[in-house]
């Protein structure tokens, strides 16, 4: 069963359990109404004691839900982790073996290499996710603040990105950078992680037609913003206050054929959170693509 149908299936049994709650409350009533209405006194407590245990057994239910649900969270980004983990490690255990068993061509070799390089910047990114994640829920401090030029680290992130996917910088632009350096205190690395988890899912839910545009500006006098915004997929209005949950993936066969950990917003919604800013995300729907922007708070101006 899908995601959408255990969801519906679960919402189903919640309202049959509220129907039949109310149901019993309004024969409770009646029958100590009908019976005799001296043992009303009694009737009223039995009646309180009987909503107390229904609410219980109402609030076990909606609990029991959620830790369903967080199971089953928790379920795929085990089976997501393991995947992003195993193909690397096999695909560079596969060369190894092949360059060790015959010769290769020089060419070859290069090329054997290169995809070893690339498979294991895979591995150490999906490792990367993973404490990143850990650092986010264990703590909310800042240990290493420095001043970072936001346009800097933005471009930093385009051309890394567009190295690690193999893109043309037409697939990424971003606008000009304004005539002012927008100077944010925090931890580069955190902040670099942030942009690039952005860029990471814009290019990843693109599809075929990758094109993103990326755009840094001053918002005001305390705050500076950085906007990611893609033609990809899209994300369905009910599910946007969802994104940014730990393990959380949109639902949907797009997604599925997308391999991820379900950290990166998460992360993201951290990282931004420890800095002092916030983050949004807009989408009209399937298919029309999203934006998402991340707004911190800005140090100084400097010419």
């Amino acid at each position: 069963m899908s995601v959408s149908g255990r969801r519906r299936s679960i919402i189903f049994f919640i309202t049959l359990g509220v129907c039949l709650v109310v149901i019993a409350v309004v024969l409770n009533v009646s029958w100590a109404v009908v019976v005799n209405w001296r043992l009303g006194v009694l009737y009223f407590v039995g009646l309180l004691l009987f909503l107390a245990i229904i609410a219980g057994l109402v609030l076990n239910t909606i609990f029991l839900v959620r830790e369903i649900r967080r199971n089953e969270q928790h379920d795929n980004f085990i089976n997501a982790v393991t995947h992003e983990l195993k193909t690397p490690v096999a695909s560079i255990r596969l060369y190894l073996e092949t360059l060790q068993r015959r010769e290769v061509e020089p060419e070859k070799r290069q090329e054997f290499y290169r995809v070893m390089l690339a498979d294991s910047d895979r591995l150490l990114s999906t490792i990367e996710q993973v404490l990143r994640a850990g650092r986010a829920g264990r703590s909310s401090r800042l240990y290493h603040r420095t001043e970072v030029d936001l346009g800097e680290l933005v471009e930093e992130c385009i051309d890394l990105a567009r190295t690690r996917f193999h893109l043309p910088p037409e697939c990424i632009t971003m606008s000009a950078r304004p005539r002012q350096k927008i100077i944010v205190l925090g931890e580069p690395d955190e902040l670099k992680g942030v942009v690039m988890n952005l860029l990471d899912n814009a290019i990843k839910y693109s599809g075929d037609r990758i094109e993103i545009s990326v755009k840094v500006e001053r918002k005001d006098q305390k705050m500076a913003s950085v906007q990611v915004s893609d033609h990809g997929i899209g994300i369905p209005k009910e599910e946007l206050k969802h994104v940014f949950k730990r393990f959380y993936r949109v639902p949907g066969t797009v997604t599925i054929r997308v391999k991820g950990t379900g950290l990166g917003l998460f992360i993201v919604r951290s990282v931004v959170e420890k800095h002092g800013g916030k983050v949004a995300v807009e989408s009209e729907g399937t298919g029309k693509g999203s934006t998402f922007r991340v707004l911190l708070p800005v140090v100084a101006a400097a010419a």
